[in-house]
C-alpha cells in the first residue's frame, strides 16, 4: 500500500501573512466608501451602468481592515484579501479575454535597435539628454540646458 501525501492547505495565517501585502489602511477603503456612496458618484454610475452600484463592499473592507489593524483579527484580514483578490481579477478580466491584440511570447527581433538619426538629433539638445548627462557626471548641473521660452508678451 503507497501513502499518498495530499497537498499542504494553506492555514488562514499563512494566507494573511503571505499575502498581508494586498490590505490597504482602512482609511484609503473608508475614503473609496464616501466616493463610491456620494451624490456625484451616484449620478455617474447611474449615467454610466443605468443604477448604482453596490458599494458596501467598500464598507465591510473599511471595517475588517480597522479589525485587522487594531487586533490582527485573521478572519477579517482573509476577508479583506479575499475582497481585494476578486476586485484584482475583475479589473484584469478585460485585458485576459482580449481576443484584439495578439498576446507575444518574446520581445520583436528588432526591439534593441538603433534609433533613427532624427530621433537621437531631437534628444541631443533635449532636457532628458541634460539630465542623463548629469547624473552621469558628464555635465555639471541641468542649467546649462537652454530650453526655448513659450513665453508670448503681447
Amino acid at each position: 500500500m503507497t501513502s499518498r501525501t495530499e497537498p499542504s492547505i494553506p492555514t488562514s495565517s499563512e494566507f494573511v501573512a503571505k499575502n498581508e501585502w494586498m490590505i490597504r489602511p482602512s482609511s484609503e477603503y473608508e475614503s473609496e466608501y464616501k466616493e463610491c456612496s456620494s451624490i456625484k458618484a451616484r449620478i455617474n454610475q447611474y449615467f454610466i451602468f443605468g443604477k448604482p452600484i453596490d458599494c458596501s463592499n467598500w464598507k465591510r473592507n473599511s471595517i475588517n481592515a480597522a479589525k485587522w489593524e487594531d487586533s490582527k483579527d485573521e478572519k477579517a484580514a482573509v476577508e479583506v484579501i479575499t475582497n481585494e483578490q476578486q476586485r484584482r481579477k475583475e479589473r484584469l478580466m478585460s485585458q485576459i479575454n482580449n481576443d484584439v491584440w495578439e498576446k507575444r511570447s518574446s520581445p520583436p527581433e528588432n526591439w534593441n535597435a538603433p534609433l533613427p538619426d532624427y530621433i537621437l538629433q531631437n534628444y541631443k539638445n533635449s532636457y532628458l539628454h541634460f539630465k542623463a548627462m548629469e547624473w552621469r557626471g558628464e555635465a555639471s548641473r541641468t542649467t546649462d540646458f537652454t530650453a526655448p521660452s513659450l513665453c508670448t508678451i503681447l
